[in-house]
């Protein structure tokens, strides 16, 4: 990192919990705060409960385990076995819930935006 200048570290927060303003809050910055769960519908049902839904990313070899998280998760941004999800730029880019800027979500026509809940999935196979 420069010497000088504004800048934020990339944080690390294991063994996050619910009740955490770290979990809580949206906080969009080098910071990874990590919940575990005992099983995917565990991890899936702690995500959903969140009132942000930006991004979400799972780490498998299952593709029965990407299925179910794509189909269940509460996320406009997911991905499998990649850090962030950051789509193209001819991807729709909008999370959930919270996570939106301005009155709809940032991809396709108004009357589309309005009556759809939009996904973008970007993975990566090993």
């Amino acid at each position: 990192m420069p010497a000088t200048g504004c800048f934020v570290g990339p944080t690390i927060f294991d063994r996050a919990a619910p009740e955490m303003s770290i979990v809580s809050e949206e906080i969009f910055g080098p910071v990874l705060s990590i919940m575990r769960a005992e099983t995917l519908e565990d991890a899936v049902a702690m995500a959903n409960r969140s009132e942000y839904g930006n991004m979400a990313v799972i780490f498998t070899d299952s593709g029965n385990a990407v299925r179910r998280f794509s189909r269940s998760i509460q996320a406009g941004m997911q991905g499998v076995n990649v850090g962030v999800p950051a789509p193209m730029a001819v991807f729709p880019f909008s999370g959930w819930k919270n996570s939106f800027f301005g009155d709809l979500h940032a991809n396709g026509d108004d009357a589309v935006r309005f009556y759809t809940d939009s996904r973008v999935l970007v993975t990566r196979w090993i």
